[in-house]
């Protein structure tokens, strides 16, 4: 079987998945192993005035308990915030951002409900947790600071921080843009708050510890995101041994969407738990306790955009409060600003300043979730377009196109830190719209009006940031029968890549897919590699995989001229067979990597076997782009939202299989929309999450949404030799912007021009009743 680049192959990996072959963290059992158990904090912030441990120690089946005392005198290190070393943050007042220490297990005091207090370990996983019950810890409640909007003046969370501001950082040109509205016409206002969401992956943390005290060396078992860049951090700053004795192996993971590249107190704790009892150790985290650590988004939002009389847009300014929650995750601040430079959009305007300020509450931290600030940016100018093109009385489609982007202009430098790299926007927006049939869109919303329903039309045009994070490694190795591996140091977690890239490989080196074989997520197999985010994998895996395959095929060549008595310049390789041109004498690629492994026939000098591998770093990011129009009807009794239709018109670039690239964009539309129609963590004023569950969470379900109505316009980006921009965030990023003008669409004939997302029922609702 073989599929080229372009086609919609199926994905190889279903066959095992649906098949009940899948290969989870918890499914991972080693002899001896035992199970392990997090006690976390009931109080979103107190004082611990002791914890007593002996009926937990003494309990059936308990092998240890640890707590906060024992983590430094085991040398183990603070959780690490890669964030703070890639950018230069400060605070306010110049001095470094505030990065509260993180250990494994708290030590004096809690931070959030759900903080790591102790650690149990014992024979199963039952008796693990019946001894966690037994633990008796003294609380002294403290103040508890756990909004965004009033994070600042409300009781401090650190100590060494009495005015929560973990950071503050400007982007833009303050001056130009001052002076731009001092001569604006109009200039229009809108605050935009972005909830908390829980991120919610289908398989919930997991991880497995093992040590080998002949080799002195550890074993991890867990999904995550960066493999390599996990086992650099977790050695480095945490257990303090060369990357050499750690060994992270991250098998089939149930979904990620950014929570998985977090370093979170369970990977040391099973490996420091596993070499003091000289016995594996296994933890697994429970759903109700995901809801307490492992969320997103959560910005507030000043959006401000000057215009002058006829439409054309004079500046922008944002100011941004961030919440950061107690801790700073691995990635912590990135999302706050690694992607504001997204609040340009698509357009023309001349000058744009961003001041963006994280603060610290007594909340589980926040990390990335999927677009990591790119559906924030992107919210910030379309709701500021769509409302002052209300203001101003003018068609919101037509204030669009005088002020986007043309084709000639590229590569084009925004006010801000982007340079897009190429594309089509005013065509993207042209086509979406035609396929939404925007011009009859007045009847459609007379005909709802008489059944009693509020019809609303959106649009979003979207650009984004995507693989523009470190290098990326392929590497390809065959066998004596002309078999390929596939190493991979990205990884697949419902992306496809084990059938991407064979459909590369198929293209390139003309092999069946049969003949390959794909390894992934284990640092002892894979040499070198940075993992999956930030949509990069496509344009910097593949591209790193076509180096790879280039060079087997500069090999193949010299062994091919070789046995052929022909010189190298005259050999052809094309659809799996080096051949002399002109004649008819050939040899395949499985004739000639038999003979890579036969020293006599090969050329004098050559070394044995047939392998390749190659890096790729882009000398930019690339920049996928995308017009998303909705369709909304809103209940007018009840309030209730109904998506009636979907329709994206996305550029991604050179588009490596349209079947897999649409479900791609399916997901992320409907985590867009999630985020909108419902999905956001509560608390109460003590810090209680009051959404602790899925009875109380609403995930959005399959009867939620249309059938989306998906289309590609691929302008191949000039920064990776695939042309590739990458598809795995665009969903999100168009659909949260999309809804969000769709809803607002249908509540403006009502006078209705705000309202704070979610758009639940009873939020519309009271909106619509002025209640």
């Amino acid at each position: 079987m073989k599929f080229g680049l372009g086609q919609s192959a199926p994905r190889v990996e279903d066959q095992r998945f649906l098949r009940g072959g899948g290969r989870y963290t918890d499914d991972i059992n080693l002899a001896g192993q035992a199970y392990a158990f997090m006690l976390r904090s009931p109080h979103a912030h107190a004082r611990i005035r002791s914890i007593d441990v002996t009926a937990a120690r003494a309990a059936p089946g308990v092998l240890a308990v640890y707590t906060g005392e024992d983590v430094p005198a085991a040398g183990l290190g603070d959780m690490p915030c890669l964030a703070a070393k890639v950018a230069p943050l400060e605070r306010p007042d110049g001095t470094p951002l505030f990065l509260p220490p993180r250990p494994a297990l708290v030590r004096d005091k809690v931070a959030f409900v759900g903080d790591y207090v102790a650690f149990i370990v014992a024979e199963s996983r039952v008796q693990a947790r019946d001894a966690g019950e037994l633990i008796e810890v003294d609380y002294e409640p403290l103040a508890v600071n756990a909004l965004t909007a009033n994070a600042i003046s409300a009781p401090a969370v650190w100590q060494d921080c009495p005015d929560n501001i973990c950071f503050r950082m400007e982007m833009g040109d303050s001056a130009a843009v001052e002076a731009a509205f001092e001569v604006a016409d109009h200039v229009t206002r809108l605050e935009l708050p972005m909830p908390r969401v829980a991120i919610n992956p289908m398989e919930p943390r997991a991880a497995l510890g093992a040590y080998d005290p002949f080799e002195d060396r550890y074993t991890l078992y867990s999904g995550n995101q960066f493999p390599h860049d996990i086992r650099s951090w977790l050695s480095e700053a945490v257990l303090d041994v060369p990357e050499s004795h750690l060994r992270i192996v991250s098998p089939d993971m149930g979904g990620s969407f950014g929570l998985r590249a977090n370093i979170f107190p369970e990977m040391p704790l099973v490996l420091w738990a596993a070499k003091n009892l000289q016995r594996p150790v296994k933890w697994t985290n429970e759903r109700s306790d995901a809801f307490l650590d492992e969320q997103a988004r959560d910005m507030a939002m000043a959006v401000e955009l000057a215009l002058d009389a006829s439409g054309r847009f004079l500046a922008l300014r944002v100011r941004s409060l961030a919440n950061m929650g107690a801790y700073l995750s691995n990635f912590g601040p990135l999302p706050a600003f690694g992607n504001m430079g997204g609040i340009a959009g698509v357009y023309l305007t001349p000058a744009i300043h961003a001041e963006i300020t994280g603060v610290f509450t007594n909340t589980g931290p926040t990390g990335p979730y999927r677009g990591a600030g790119r559906p924030e940016a992107t919210s910030a100018i379309e709701q500021a377009i769509d409302l002052a093109a209300r203001q101003m009385g003018l068609d919101r489609v037509e204030l669009r196109r005088r002020n986007i982007i043309p084709p000639s202009a590229m590569p084009f430098q925004t006010p801000l830190s982007y340079n897009y790299d190429c594309g089509e926007f005013e065509r993207n927006m042209d086509q979406a719209l035609e396929m939404a049939d925007a011009a009859g869109f007045g009847a459609r919303q007379d005909e709802a009006n008489t059944k009693g329903k509020l019809r609303g039309l959106g649009i979003a045009n979207a650009v984004e940031q995507a693989a523009g994070m470190f290098d990326e490694g392929g590497e390809i190795r065959f066998d004596r029968q002309g078999n390929a591996t596939i190493l991979m140091g990205t990884h697949s977690h419902g992306q496809g890549h084990e059938t991407v890239f064979r459909q590369l490989l198929s293209d390139k080196l003309g092999l069946e897919f049969e003949a390959m074989r794909y390894v992934q997520g284990d640092t002892d197999l894979v040499a070198y590699g940075h993992g999956t985010g930030g949509s990069r994998v496509s344009g910097l895996g593949g591209a790193a995989l076509l180096g790879a395959s280039e060079k087997i095929i500069e090999k193949g060549r010299a062994i091919a001229a070789h046995s052929l008595e022909a010189p190298e310049v005259d050999i052809e390789f094309a659809e799996g067979r080096f051949t002399v041109a002109g004649t008819d004498r050939s040899l395949s690629l499985q004739e000639v990597a038999a003979m890579a492994f036969e020293p006599a026939m090969l050329p004098p000098g050559m070394e044995s076997g047939l392998t390749g591998f190659a890096t790729f770093k882009a000398p930019a990011p690339t920049f996928p782009n995308a017009c998303h129009v909705a369709e909304v009807e809103i209940d007018r009794d009840t309030g209730v939202v109904r998506i009636a239709r979907y329709i994206a018109v996305d550029d991604v670039g050179t588009v490596m299989n349209p079947l897999l690239l649409k479900g791609q964009l399916h997901g992320g539309i409907v985590q867009g929309a999630g985020q909108i129609l419902g999905e956001q963590v509560l608390w109460d004023d003590s810090g209680q999450v009051l959404t602790g569950s899925f009875m109380d969470y609403p995930m959005p379900r399959a009867d939620d949404m249309p059938s989306f109505e998906i289309e590609t316009n691929s302008v191949p980006s000039p920064r990776n030799p695939l042309g590739i921009k990458g598809a795995g965030e665009a969903g999100t990023v168009g659909a949260v912007a999309c809804l969000t003008s769709a809803i607002l669409d249908a509540l403006a004939p009502l006078g209705i021009h705000e309202v704070g997302m979610p758009a639940t029922p009873e939020t519309i609702w009271r909106a619509m009743n002025k209640i």
